[in-house]
């Protein structure tokens, strides 16, 4: 079994993007089984309150499209901050394979707020794959 975690924000593009990548992944899709995983609250929350009240489009669009593909999905949430709560879940979760869609962003933008995106790669103790939108 070959797992991945497919950490989504609430885009669409980019939700639909990484779920294609694995979608078109060679192999029997009954091998594969995907985590997709979202960060729906804000800093102010903390584990144990009550849970999202409403779906994330970019879940929503990754899930449709995994499940059109006939592979095997669970969802799972994300805390903040999140490219830290993204390594640990796929640590967590012993995945094969992290995939992620970068984003548009100067140099500037990256240093000043960051990139969960170059965190991920940076940090993560299994291989991460930065699809394009």
């Amino acid at each position: 079994m070959y797992e991945i975690l497919l950490p989504v924000d609430d885009n669409t593009d980019r939700a639909a993007a990484q779920a294609r990548y694995v979608s078109g992944l060679p192999g029997a899709t009954d091998d594969v089984t995907v985590t997709v995983a979202h960060a729906y609250r804000d800093e102010a929350s903390s584990p144990g309150e009550e849970q999202f009240d409403e779906e994330s489009p970019g879940v929503i669009k990754a899930l449709d499209i995994l499940f059109e593909a006939g592979i095997a999905t669970e969802q799972r949430e994300l805390y903040v901050p999140v490219a830290e709560s993204v390594v640990e879940l796929s640590d967590e979760l012993g995945v094969d394979e992290v995939v992620l869609c970068g984003r548009k962003r100067s140099p500037a933008g990256k240093a000043l707020f960051g990139s969960v995106t170059q965190s991920v790669a940076l940090e993560s103790t299994v291989p991460v794959t930065i699809v394009p939108v």
